[in-house]
């Protein structure tokens, strides 16, 4: 029975959450009714019996213990504004497995929830925070741990963020389709960025969470980009392995053992990324995507074709004309062409991009390979004071000293 729970907990807890924010109108009361149903799981199924569906079991009795608790509290819950009778909600247990099931309720549910956590109103971080938590489960001791803040202060913000969406009056729905646009970008923002700190800061729950977030977004919305996004998740996370040497170190693309990258899913990611760019409306995420394909079915940098990552960078460009865009194409000019190809293009990025590492670090590396020693020895001092993550810190600092040597 322990075990039985403990893969109920994994594998549905958050979708019953879900139903149950929708039910009771509150993440933290949805959070204690959730507990509860789970205790009553554990007291009353090895005697009574596993129910026949046990997700709507615990639905339903989250659902009363919500209800008590509110009335303890002496809180008033306007059940019309579930759009469902008190009357049908107090049915037996037949009842609310036919109303789950005909309704299709629990899917739609889970996309609400992400839609309502990544609101464009919250900021961010917000965003951020408050998705891991109530979407994913994580604890906030682990994500304030991931993202190198007070546990205090992650709190404060997810308390913010429920207390922005009850006083705001935003809604617990996925938007329309004229809406849907622009509040899609959000969820895919946020689920992009988690999984980019995962990748920086080499934590494997968070790389975990953005994929298993990705997989649920394309099976309950398979948009072009969606399943853009979650090929581009796949494609990086398939060099996982050989990102860190077996020290520790940071490996970067022309260092890594690629006979440890899992094949497997870079076929996965490759399939995937051919999906999104043969239907209408694919974007940035899905040419990106592109890219890490092509990266991933080259045997080296020398046979990697450099033509059309260039190309595609092009394209993508258009779609999205950021600077940092702009800076992985040089770096791919560079490789093509060689280094000094690059140096002018790269100089005014410095500029647009002062507070991000990867700029320096790209500019250093060049010089370096230009042998412009003192520029590069000041382009990787400028993103050694940028870096929050210590494997990338030390990496660079390798670098660094190895110039320093060579002067």
């Amino acid at each position: 029975m322990d075990d039985l729970l403990h893969d109920l907990y994994r594998n549905e807890s958050r979708r019953v959450f879900s139903t149950l924010v929708r039910l009771l109108g509150s993440f933290d009361v949805a959070e204690e009714a959730l507990h509860d149903a789970f205790i009553a799981a554990a007291e009353q199924w090895p005697t009574q019996g596993v129910p026949a569906n046990p997700t709507a079991w615990l639905v339903s009795t989250g659902r009363f213990k919500g209800i008590d608790r509110i009335r303890r509290d002496r809180r008033l819950l306007a059940w019309e504004d579930a759009g469902i009778p008190v009357e049908t909600l107090a049915g037996n247990e037949l009842d609310v497995e036919q109303w789950l099931e005909q309704a299709g309720e629990i899917e739609d549910d889970r996309l609400r929830l992400i839609f309502t956590c990544c609101h464009p109103s919250l900021t961010q971080s917000a965003q951020i925070a408050l998705t891991l938590r109530e979407v994913c489960g994580m604890t906030t001791e682990a994500i304030a741990d991931a993202f190198l803040l007070a546990t205090p202060t992650l709190a404060q913000r997810i308390v913010r963020a429920k207390a922005k969406i009850k006083a705001a009056g935003i809604p617990y729905e996925v938007p329309g389709e004229a809406l849907r646009p622009a509040r899609l970008s959000s969820v895919l923002r946020v689920v992009y960025l988690v999984f980019n700190e995962g990748q920086a800061s080499h934590n494997a729950s968070l790389i975990n969470e953005s994929i298993r977030l990705a997989r649920l977004l394309r099976q309950l919305m398979p948009e072009p980009e969606v399943i853009g996004l979650l090929a581009l998740l796949i494609l990086h996370d398939a060099r996982r392995e050989a990102r860190r040497s077996a020290s520790g170190e940071v490996m970067l693309l022309e260092e890594q053992d690629r006979t440890v990258w899992n094949h497997t899913l870079i076929a996965e990611g490759s399939a995937l990324a051919q999906e999104a760019l043969s239907q209408h409306g694919f974007g940035a995420y899905s040419l990106q995507a592109a890219i890490a394909a092509l990266h991933g079915e080259a045997d080296s940098l020398v046979t990697t074709d450099w033509n059309q990552i260039i190309g595609i960078y092009d394209v993508l460009l258009h779609f999205e004309p950021s600077p940092v865009i702009a800076l992985n194409r040089a770096v791919a000019i560079a490789m093509r062409d060689g280094p000094e190809a690059s140096m002018d293009l790269i100089e005014p990025l410095l500029k647009q991009l002062p507070g991000y590492h990867p700029a320096f670090a790209a500019a250093a590396d060049l010089c370096r390979r230009c042998g412009r020693i003192d520029e590069a020895c000041q382009h990787y001092r400028k993103a050694i004071s940028l870096i929050r993550h210590e494997p990338e810190r030390r990496y660079l600092h390798q670098r660094l000293s190895e110039l320093v040597i060579e002067k």
